[in-house]
């Protein structure tokens, strides 16, 4: 799962991969702002079939924090 967010924040926000790590905090890090924010997670719906509620993704500090919703939600 990792690796496919990885490859979204690659091609949507025009990101260098070498910065995007578990790690990375998505705005402090890698200068998503709160627009991109709500773009990517529709993005993420979309292509993972999942939805996600406004007050979980207002908790996604972190790529690791992005990426652990959507194990514990992907079918």
């Amino acid at each position: 799962m990792f690796e496919q967010f990885k490859k979204l924040l690659v091609e949507q926000m025009d990101i260098d991969e070498v910065e995007i790590k578990p790690e990375a905090e998505l705005v402090a890090d890698l200068g998503i702002n709160s627009l991109e924010l709500a773009d990517l997670v529709f993005t993420c719906e979309d292509k993972f079939g999942i939805e996600i509620d406004e007050d979980d993704y207002r908790k996604f500090i972190t790529v690791g924090d992005v990426v652990s919703y959507l194990e514990a939600h992907h079918a």
